[in-house]
């Protein structure tokens, strides 16, 4: 009987040692990443739930105007939806961009010989195909793709990641938390447990959105019940007060982080070229107040949120050439407003 619950129990174990969630539980990393948004739902329920339990008023208000508290819980949802989207979201690695690159170019370099397979067959040539042709072609359109992004002259020793050994993009850093580069680094977001980069900048930015508008809504509730329930216990006060000023807090937070967000969008930026300017290479020589990247308000705006990728690659940006960055230095009159040189 012993042997028998023995063996059960070592089959169970062994079922639950080949499933995700326990190799996600063994792995300290992954561990403290669901840990986090299992805390970051709680508080969610914690801020929202105590309005339901406390308010009396607000369920009443809730039974003869449900539409409100639909859009209310609309809200909530889509705001922890979105906050799963954009930490489940890659933020763009350089090794899937060169992966995407040197399968673009593997297909067509087979298409090609594939072209011209026919032609060479019915004149009794015989043609050998070299598997080994294809990586160094594969290495070479990357490196000529990244290359052609610098100034002419530029060495690939200063552009290679030390950790990654990969040529570097414009615009690329090596995040230490995620072990990996990543194209328009932004940071890392510790709340996330993601970094934030060219593939999920704009989610992340949503994000913000919702949250704030969430915490706005939330504040008034708050507000709403300590000026209108006169007749309230006192220790309900104390607690509804003491959640209000942390929620304040958040909010003036979730508004800096938002509005911030929203001029690096507007200027084609992100924090780390914004914070580090200095220290990074091809910023240097740039001078203040002029945004390298920024091709007007209205065409940021149209990749930031439409075009990250095309056709299903990643959009990759080259260095403004000096007369591209003389140009964006001059500032603009009257007449660039009315041209819309501006956007």
């Amino acid at each position: 009987m012993g042997a028998t619950c023995c063996g059960h129990t070592r089959a169970i174990w062994t079922r639950l040692a080949d499933t995700r969630l326990f190799l996600a539980l063994s792995n300290p990393v992954r561990r403290s990443e669901i840990f986090l948004k299992i805390s970051l739902v709680m508080l969610h329920l914690l801020f929202a739930g105590v309005v339901f339990i406390f308010d009396k008023g607000f369920i009443e208000k809730a039974k003869r105007e449900p539409w409100y508290t639909a859009s209310y819980a609309f809200v909530f949802v889509a705001t922890l939806v979105e906050y799963f989207l954009t930490s489940g979201t890659s933020p763009g690695y350089v090794l899937d961009a060169q992966d995407d690159v040197n399968e673009k170019d593997a297909l067509a370099r087979r298409a090609l010989l594939a072209a011209k397979q026919p032609a060479s067959t019915k004149t009794g040539n015989i043609i050998t195909i070299d598997a080994s042709s294809y990586s160094s072609g594969n290495a070479t359109a990357w490196t000529k793709m990244v290359m052609d992004m610098y100034p002419p002259g530029s060495s690939t020793r200063s552009i290679t990641c030390t950790y990654c050994n990969i040529l570097q993009p414009p615009r690329v850093r090596h995040c230490h938390d995620c072990n990996k580069c990543v194209l328009q680094f932004d940071h890392h977001c510790a709340w996330l447990g993601a970094c934030v980069g060219q593939g999920n900048h704009c989610l992340f930015w949503w994000y913000l959105c919702e949250e704030s508008v969430l915490c706005i809504w939330t504040t008034f509730l708050y507000i709403e019940f300590l000026t209108h329930n006169p007749s309230k216990a006192w220790w309900k006060a104390v607690i509804m007060a003491l959640l209000l000023v942390c929620l304040s807090l958040v909010l003036i937070f979730l508004l800096l982080l938002f509005i911030f967000h929203s001029y690096l969008v507007l200027t084609n930026q992100t924090t780390y070229e914004l914070v580090r300017r200095r220290r990074i290479g091809y910023m240097r020589l740039v001078p203040e107040r002029v945004y390298p990247f920024s091709k007007g308000i209205c065409r940021n705006l149209y990749l930031f949120c439409c075009a990250s990728k095309r056709n299903g690659m990643y959009r990759l940006e080259p260095l403004p050439t000096a007369a591209e960055l003389e140009e964006k230095s001059r500032p603009c009159t009257c007449i660039d407003l009315l041209t819309c040189r501006c956007c």
